[in-house]
């Protein structure tokens, strides 16, 4: 009875806000709740299902901090490492002492090539550097690589996709690898992630959904043109909702790391009960731990997805729409 009430109000949810996704919700052993709603392609009416592919923007930035957590147990790399000792690609305004840890935490000072305090909309950053150009890590270095430091490292929390752009830098140097082929081998493969991967927007799989940017005058576009044509360490890969709470069980169960503890870890109060630790947000409530998550919005993506450690609750909500996943998130929540 509880399943076939929140099955209805996630379809009166659904129906208020035109919801486009998937979701998937598994407690202890058992699959609660899997449900798909809206189109994976609207022109042809192709309807999204259990294996369809979404895209999650930030939401992977937990897969970078995995990958360097990985290099860390196997004594390549430390998270007290120097940025300016990793990498030979020159920084010249950045401070030297930013670290591995200052770039997981957001930490580290340094320029953002997408700074909410002078832009408000992503598809301003393509306008002089055309997206269909972004295919590897190197290529974000000019949006950001001769910038000013923005404060010292470690002075202040301040939310940073360059700071992740140059973990991704710093896998590819340690590893030998290039990033999402590093993260596919060594997260996806380990964690049975079959249906999932850093897919081009230019050449996407069949079960991928095309990501929806709504106007309020009821017409749409897609979002081919409003990013970067390839994601990478600082978001874009595109999963199911299914194949992220097989990551979560990974990830929980020590497959992909010995000590997942170091990434569970609240290195930086944000604000209120909300927490950051090393490429997850945390939450607490009466100072104990109430759920790991993670989150992703892009132009034609919301994404959330968390695992609640008091219930053994994993929860994947993918839309290919700019906003909606959230919502669904809130009123999951409501019944566990």
């Amino acid at each position: 009875m509880v399943m076939d009430n929140l099955t209805n109000q996630l379809k009166k949810i659904q129906t208020e806000n035109q919801f486009s996704g998937s979701i998937f919700l598994k407690q202890d052993e058992s699959a609660h709740l899997q449900a798909s709603f809206g189109y994976a392609n609207r022109v042809d009416s192709i309807l999204n299902e259990k294996q369809t592919r979404f895209g999650i923007a930030s939401g992977c930035k937990l897969f970078t901090a995995v990958a360097i957590a990985q290099l860390v147990e196997a004594g390549n790399l430390s998270f007290d490492t120097l940025l300016r000792d990793v990498l030979d690609i020159s920084f010249p305004d950045f401070h030297e002492g930013v670290t591995v840890h200052h770039l997981l935490t957001h930490t580290s000072g340094i320029p953002d090539y997408f700074d909410e305090e002078i832009m408000d909309d992503f598809e301003e950053l393509w306008i002089k550097t055309p997206m269909y150009h972004i295919r590897r890590l190197h290529d974000f270095l000019p949006l950001f690589q001769k910038e000013q430091q923005k404060f010292k490292p470690g002075e202040k929390f301040y939310y940073n996709n360059a700071g992740y752009i140059v973990l991704g830098l710093i896998v590819e140097k340690v590893s030998g690898m290039v990033f999402i082929d590093y993260v596919q081998q060594n997260i996806m493969d380990k964690a049975g992630m079959r249906n999932s991967g850093y897919f081009a927007l230019d050449a996407l799989p069949t079960k991928t959904a095309i990501g929806y940017i709504d106007h309020e005058d009821g017409t749409w576009k897609t979002n081919m043109y409003s990013l970067p044509v390839q994601g990478g360490s600082d978001g874009g890969a595109f999963v199911t909702a299914e194949d992220m709470v097989l990551f979560w069980e990974a990830f929980i169960q020590d497959k992909l790391l010995n000590d997942k503890t170091i990434l569970l870890t609240p290195q930086v109060h944000e604000e209120n009960d909300s927490y950051y630790g090393y490429g997850i947000w945390i939450e607490k409530q009466e100072n104990e731990i109430y759920k790991y998550h993670v989150m992703g919005y892009d132009p034609g993506v919301s994404f959330h997805s968390a695992y609640y450690p008091h219930k053994n609750v994993i929860v994947a909500v993918c839309s290919n729409k700019s906003k909606g996943a959230y919502a669904m998130m809130l009123e999951l929540e409501k019944s566990y």
